[in-house]
C-alpha cells in the first residue's frame, strides 16, 4: 500500500493523477489518497472527497473554506485553508510520496518541507527547481528522498538513462511541440489574442502553462530543471521542436548512442512512473500507433521570435537570484496577460527589464529567495501600471 497526498488535485495534473491512482488501484497495486488540496474549485474537491476517503482537504483560498467544510461535513475528512494548511500537510508523516501539482512560486514551500520530512516528490510544479534548484539539490544531498519528476520530458530523460552511468552523458534534448505560434512571423505576435494563445495544438493544461508553452517560456523553464534534476551543464542541454509531441525527449551517450522515449501525448504516462518509480504496472492509457502517424519532423527553434526561451539560457548560466527573478516576473507577466492587462509581446519585455534592474545576489536561502520573487512581481506590476 501506498499513501500519497496530491496538492492541486483540481487542476490538470492532479486530476490525471487521481485518474493514475484509479487505474493503480484496479491493475492491484493499491494507492491510498491521505491528503489533496485545490486552490478555489469546491465543488469538484467535494467530490474527490467523497470517493478518495481523505484525512484532510486544503481549500487555499480561505474564502472558500466555509462552504468547503459545509459541503464535507460528515465526510469525515479535516478542512483546512490556505498556505498554512498546504505547509501542514506537507509536514505530515503518514505518507510517503507528495504529488506537488500547485501551479506558481506557492508551490516552493510544500515541496522543501516535504524534502525536510524525508517524503518523495512527484514534482510537476516547475517553480520549485526555476527558483530554488540550488537549494532543493543541497537538501537532498544525503537524504534518501527522491525528486521524480512528472514533466513528460524529465520523464523521458528518466527513462532513458535507467542502468546508465551519469558521467557517459554527452548531450540532453528536450523537444517543444512549438505551440500554437510555430508557424506565426514575429511580427504576427503583435496580434496575437488571449483565446489564440490558450489553444495548444497538442496538450490539455492549465491556463498559465498553456500561455509558457505559448511563449516557450515552459522549455526554457525544463531546461533549468534538466540542470538541476540531471546534473547536466546548460551547454549540454539543447531544444527541438518536435511538433507531432510524440518523442518526449531524448538523450546522447558518449559512444554516440542515442536514446529517446516516446508515447501518446498523455499525462497520465509520466505521472504513473513517478508513482511506481523504477516499478511499471499495466495501464489501459492509450498507446502510440507510429504507422497511424506516418512521420516524424524537427527543426531549431527561432531564438529571435520566442524571447523567452533565449533568455532563459541566458539566465541559467548567470545564476545567482536571476533564475528567481525570471521565475517571478513570468509569472506576474502571465497573470496580467490572463487578465487581459498587456500585449502578449509585453510578456518578454516586462521579464527582461526585471532581469536588467535585478541586483543579482548568490546567498540563495529560502528567505533570499523569497525576497527576490517578491521584487520581480511588483517591479512587473509597476511597470504595467506604469505603461497603461
Amino acid at each position: 500500500m501506498k499513501n500519497i497526498a496530491v496538492l492541486g488535485s483540481t487542476g490538470s495534473i492532479g486530476r490525471n493523477t487521481l485518474e493514475v491512482v484509479r487505474n493503480l488501484n484496479r491493475n492491484n497495486y493499491p494507492v491510498t489518497v491521505n491528503y489533496i488540496s485545490a486552490n478555489s474549485n469546491v465543488d469538484l474537491l467535494c467530490e474527490q472527497i467523497k470517493e478518495f476517503k481523505p484525512k484532510a482537504a486544503v481549500i487555499f483560498r480561505e474564502d472558500c473554506y466555509k462552504r468547503l467544510k459545509e459541503c464535507s461535513l460528515n465526510l469525515g475528512c479535516e478542512v483546512l485553508s490556505g498556505q498554512e494548511g498546504i505547509n501542514d500537510i506537507s509536514s505530515r508523516d503518514d505518507f510517503e510520496l507528495v504529488v506537488n501539482a500547485l501551479v506558481g512560486f506557492s508551490g516552493l514551500i510544500p515541496t522543501v518541507k516535504a524534502i525536510k520530512n524525508g517524503k518523495d516528490v512527484a514534482l510537476a510544479n516547475k517553480e520549485s527547481l526555476v527558483a530554488a534548484g540550488q537549494l532543493i539539490n543541497f537538501l537532498l544531498k544525503g537524504s534518501k528522498t527522491r525528486l521524480l519528476p512528472i514533466d513528460s520530458e524529465h520523464s523521458a530523460i528518466l527513462q532513458c538513462i535507467q542502468g546508465e552511468p551519469l558521467n557517459k552523458i554527452r548531450k540532453l534534448t528536450l523537444t517543444a511541440s512549438g505551440g500554437p505560434f510555430r508557424e506565426y512571423s514575429k511580427d504576427l505576435f503583435e496580434h496575437v489574442t488571449l483565446e489564440e494563445a490558450l489553444k495548444h495544438p497538442n496538450w490539455k493544461m492549465g491556463n498559465k502553462i498553456t500561455i509558457d508553452s505559448a511563449t516557450l517560456m515552459n522549455k526554457g523553464f525544463e531546461i533549468i530543471e534538466a540542470k538541476w534534476l540531471f546534473g547536466i551543464e546548460v551547454k549540454n542541454i539543447e531544444v527541438l521542436i518536435h511538433p507531432q509531441s510524440v518523442i518526449h525527449s531524448l538523450v546522447e551517450f558518449t559512444d554516440g548512442s542515442v536514446k529517446a522515449q516516446l508515447g501518446v501525448p498523455d499525462m497520465k504516462v509520466p505521472i504513473q512512473y513517478a508513482l511506481t518509480y523504477p516499478e511499471r504496472v499495466e495501464s489501459d492509457f492509450p498507446r502510440l500507433d507510429l504507422a497511424l502517424l506516418k512521420h516524424l519532423t524537427f527543426e531549431e527553434p527561432d531564438f529571435d521570435k520566442f524571447e523567452c526561451l533565449k533568455l532563459a539560457y541566458e539566465v541559467i548560466k548567470l545564476g545567482g537570484s536571476y533564475p528567481v527573478v525570471l521565475n517571478g516576473s513570468n509569472e506576474a507577466a502571465v497573470d496580467l496577460f490572463l487578465n487581459r492587462k498587456i500585449k502578449f509581446t509585453d510578456i518578454p519585455y516586462l521579464i527582461k527589464s526585471a532581469l536588467e534592474k535585478h541586483d543579482n545576489h548568490n546567498k540563495l536561502d529560502l528567505e533570499n529567495i523569497i525576497e527576490a520573487d517578491t521584487w520581480s512581481r511588483r517591479f512587473v506590476y509597476e511597470s504595467a501600471s506604469v505603461a497603461t
